[in-house]
């Protein structure tokens, strides 16, 4: 009988551990996906802003989902949000009637990020916001945070999460108004000015 000897020699470095991917820009992103609002509506508004990592670097290949409810606080049950065509699978855009309230947008080279949403009403004690949950390189799990909208200061102050932290860590959970409805929100990983993140149990 034949023995092979498969003992490492002492000679030959290990082969560093390494994580594989992330294939975020593989059939995640999707045309269309930061256009959450139904076509024309007038309670849209546009989220935009930009993911960092904690030296301030932009990530070029996250992910950003956003949910959020209507206008008058209801979740949506709407099945789907994209329309296929039948016969080749292909994306036909969302059908611009249905509110899912649900977005995926990915970062450009700049870590740059942009969708239309409808304004989300309040529920319960909560001020209105958008939740978001957060793919990118080195990450292992998923971050979550939300987009709280200015405008409407006692809400904002009323609320069971942002009337738990300091002034500065509220802030990072706040989008500033800019002009025409639009709202910036910028998403920093780690370091000075991280954004708060939510652990689910």
């Amino acid at each position: 009988m034949t023995r092979i000897d498969t003992s490492t020699p002492a000679d030959v470095p290990p082969t560093p551990s390494h994580t594989v991917g992330p294939f975020y820009g593989y059939a995640l992103p999707f045309p269309g996906g930061g256009d959450i609002a139904p076509a024309g509506h007038p309670d849209t508004i546009t989220v935009h802003g930009r993911v960092t990592d904690g030296a301030g670097a932009p990530l070029p290949d996250a992910i950003v989902e956003l949910w959020g409810p209507d206008p008058d606080g209801a979740l949506s049950t709407t099945d789907g949000s994209m329309r296929r065509d039948p016969a080749s699978g292909g994306f036909l855009g969302r059908n611009g009637v249905e509110f899912t309230g649900w977005g995926r947008v990915q970062t450009d080279a700049d870590g740059h990020w942009v969708a239309r949403t409808l304004r989300p009403g309040a529920r319960g004690r909560s001020a209105p916001y958008l939740s978001v949950c957060l793919f990118a390189r080195g990450l292992l799990v998923h971050l979550f945070t939300r987009i709280y909208l200015p405008g409407d200061e006692a809400a904002l102050a009323a609320d069971p999460l942002l009337s738990r932290l300091d002034g500065a860590r509220r802030d990072t959970l706040i989008a500033r108004a800019e002009r025409d409805g639009t709202h910036r929100f910028d998403i920093r990983l780690q370091g000075e000015g991280e954004t708060v993140f939510l652990e689910f149990r």
